[in-house]
């Protein structure tokens, strides 16, 4: 095969003279077709199509020596880039697309690309038309992703299907990701989707994905256009943007200046009272503020929001009355924020608060009990614009972290929610927010108040719920926006307003216009590596296979592929559901029976059957649950996945004797195999004692071999008898008691 590649190439290079390349553009071309030929030969592009796909790659050969190939799987990406690092294939941006020359990765369905041919000059003028004609200033091609998992994954596979249905061509943007050591060797789902990686220190996110001069390092020698942040990591970083906008590459999301302002909770909950958002009693009740020159809140009046001894926080406490939160304003995602429900309580949690985010100020506010989460998802764009597209009920929450999302938020009445619409959209203008984001408020059903809680200067990981609410692709809004193109002027704001999205002349005024009527209701679930027996921790390990099937009603996002897995640096989620239905309950049945479906085979945990339990409580059907719902429920016990004692105890001794026969036999072979012929190891394979221990009992069988496939299990009086067949995927199907059993077995530290 070897020799067939090196022929192949004397081959190519004895019939280019139809347009006989110079120098560079003639190496060009043999590297080109011999590494195809090679990586072709070692397994990384061999396939029933390889002769079609060889022939096309001569053909374009012939006509564009500097075509550059695409290859079907990543190690073949990976000798492209190789490729490219020689002289005939330059890393500059200008250089490559003088020569109209193409990269792409691997589909997102995992098919091979078709190979390339130029000339791209298409794709360039289609962007450049499509950004000039809806106002916009600057177009963006190539991206940087300065993230992993869920958030980079969505992310290109949302922005690549804009760029075909808008441009015809979903290779018109070109993507870059960082990828550490560990996820790629999790075989992390974002890597094989990007059109390049550069791999980055690994370890925890300060070596990578939270790091900003990392980022800005790696954005400049790519010779990106545009950074995308995504949530988490370096996403709330305000010298993120603030550096890029130094290199001249811009940043898909708000500047610097606001990033710093919202946050900072005390700053966003003085901005919010002054641009007449309702705030909770907090102990910076009341202040209001213009900013200074420096686009900050004067600091006379920042200070008289802190709590900064425990004497201030207890006299605050007693002001607003029990019970409190005290929160680091630079805290999140669980951290810097603990309940009190007296003095003593609050002493102890000062002194938490202050470790948990040293250095940062603390804010105290009350404690909205029976209260809900809901949020208003707002976007910002460069003329001074914001639009409202519904929002969220992200009530069911775990340690403050959201467990279910959904929307339309159907708790609060119409009327009440599109005041809490109109508050968002005036904190956003009023800061010159640029961008997606969320705006979260803490809503009383029996009051029917709303009190501002804060704004997200970023996407959030529930946004694929608004998108099916609204038909708008965020991500690529994203995208739009960063262009400078007026939110009036994209064509999925258009559509949700009801205009023609064609039509760019008739602006839309946000502030007084109505969209179109929402006529679906969405339930997402977030889908994590957690072990719900174990006070879901986070698990880590390898992922053989996803198994989930999608529907017109059910659709799913996961960031790790088959024989993937979850590092002990990664998120805990790896996987995101989402159910659509005419009503809340017809949607809740979706989710139910998509979670139902869904199977993931491997290392890890999941709290799949556990999500699958609380979605089918009362409390959740009656949509009676409160942000502390499903912390009461976890601490009580109330919900657990249960299985039949009998059946689990069966189940189990069955897989010990299945594996105990299994083992023996194989090792019997391999001994004759070697020549030795003492047949030991066959002894114990018909008739042998075995023991399992469940729920504290001890269970001691004998088991017995009946048929090839078939074992007696004999306990006291009793015999079970239990018809085994092993899948290829390596579960068994177990036929006892009248019934047919799936059972995946995996032997862990602490058993079976």
């Amino acid at each position: 095969l070897f020799k067939a590649g090196a022929i192949s190439s004397r081959r190519m290079r004895a019939d280019v003279p139809l347009t006989r390349p110079r120098g560079r553009r003639r190496r060009t071309a043999v590297v080109v077709a011999s590494a195809f030929l090679i990586a072709s030969a070692i397994g990384l592009a061999f396939n029933s199509q390889f002769a079609r796909d060889a022939n096309v790659a001569s053909a374009a050969m012939r006509t564009a020596p500097a075509t550059r190939v695409s290859f079907a799987s990543m190690a073949g990406r990976q000798a492209s880039m190789m490729m490219r690092k020689s002289s005939a294939f330059p890393l500059d941006r200008k250089t490559m697309r003088e020569e109209k020359s193409v990269f792409s990765s691997a589909s997102s369905s995992g098919s091979p690309r078709d190979i390339l041919i130029p000339n791209a000059a298409h794709e360039t003028k289609s962007l450049d038309d499509y950004v000039k004609e809806r106002g916009g200033d600057r177009p963006i091609r190539r991206i940087l992703i300065a993230n992993n998992g869920m958030a980079a994954t969505k992310s290109i596979l949302s922005m690549r299907q804009w760029a075909f249905l808008t441009l015809g061509d979903d290779k018109a943007l070109e993507f870059v990701a960082m990828a550490t050591p560990e996820d790629l060797n999790a075989n992390a789902e974002f890597i094989r989707l990007a059109d390049e990686y550069v791999e980055v220190p690994g370890g925890k996110n300060s070596n990578n994905y939270a790091n900003v001069p990392l980022i800005c390092k790696v954005a400049a020698e790519q010779n990106v256009d545009a950074v995308w942040p995504g949530w988490g990591h370096a996403s709330e970083y305000p010298e993120l943007p603030d550096s890029l906008d130094k290199l001249g590459i811009r940043f898909i999301g708000p500047d610097g200046r606001v990033m710093s302002l919202l946050g900072d909770k005390i700053a966003a909950n003085i901005l919010a009272q002054t641009a007449e958002v309702p705030s909770i009693p907090w102990s910076g009740d009341g202040l209001t503020a213009d900013l200074d020159e420096t686009g900050r809140i004067p600091e006379e009046i920042f200070n008289k929001a802190m709590v900064t001894t425990a004497e201030e926080a207890l006299a605050a406490a007693n002001r607003i009355g029990y019970p409190v939160m005290l929160k680091a304003s630079e805290g999140g995602g669980g951290k810097g924020i603990r309940m009190s429900n007296n003095d003593e309580e609050l002493k102890t949690n000062f002194v938490q608060v202050s470790n948990e985010v040293p250095g940062s100020p603390m804010f105290m506010m009350q404690l909205c009990k029976q209260a809900r989460h809901l949020e208003v998802q707002i976007v910002g764009d460069k003329h001074g614009n914001a639009v409202a597209l519904n929002g969220r009920d992200c009530s069911t929450q775990r340690r403050f972290q959201k467990i279910f999302e959904e929307g339309p938020p159907t708790i609060a009445p119409p009327e009440v929610f599109k005041q809490m619409e109109r508050a968002a959209q005036r904190l956003t203008q009023s800061i010159g927010y640029s961008g997606a984001g969320t705006v979260e408020y803490l809503f009383n059903a029996e009051t029917g108040k709303f009190y501002f809680l804060e704004l997200n200067p970023r996407l959030q990981v529930e946004h694929p719920v608004t998108e099916g609410l609204t038909g708008i692709n965020l991500p690529a809004t994203q995208l739009q926006v960063a262009m400078g193109i007026p939110l009036s002027n994209i064509p999925d704001v258009r559509r949700f307003y009801a205009r023609d999205p064609e039509k760019t002349d008739n602006p839309i005024d946000f502030m007084t216009e109505d969209y179109r009527n929402i006529d679906n209701h969405v339930i997402a679930a977030r889908i994590t590596a957690e072990n719900p027996d174990d006070g879901f921790k986070p698990t880590s390990g390898k992922i053989e296979r996803v198994n989930f099937k999608s529907s017109n009603k059910v659709w799913g996002y996961f960031s790790v592929g088959a024989n993937g897995g979850i590092h002990e640096f990664a998120d805990s989620q790896f996987g995101h559901l989402f159910a659509s239905g005419a009503t809340r309950e017809e949607a809740r049945k979706h989710l139910v029976l998509a979670l139902k479906e869904l199977n993931v085979k491997g290392d890890i945990r999941n709290a799949i059957p556990y999500l699958g339990q609380l979605l089918m409580t009362d409390a959740f059907i009656e949509n009676t649950i409160d942000t502390s719902w499903l912390d009461g429920i976890i601490q009580a016990k109330k919900v657990s996945v249960t299985n039949e004692p009998l059946e689990v105890v069966t189940a189990s001794a069955a897989v010990r004797a299945y594996n105990h026969v299994k083992n023996n036999i194989e090792s019997a072979v391999e001994s004759l195999a070697k020549g030795q012929t003492g047949l030991q190891d066959l002894k114990n394979i018909n008739r042998f004692p075995l023991e399992i221990t469940y729920n504290g009992e001890k269970f001691s069988f004998v088991a017995e071999r009946a048929s090839p496939d078939t074992i007696r299990l004999m306990i006291n009086d009793d015999t079970i008898e239990v018809k085994t067949r092993e899948q290829p995927d390596g579960s068994l199907l177990m036929k006892f008691g009248g019934v047919t059993h799936k059972v995946t077995a995996q032997e862990e530290p602490l058993g079976l």
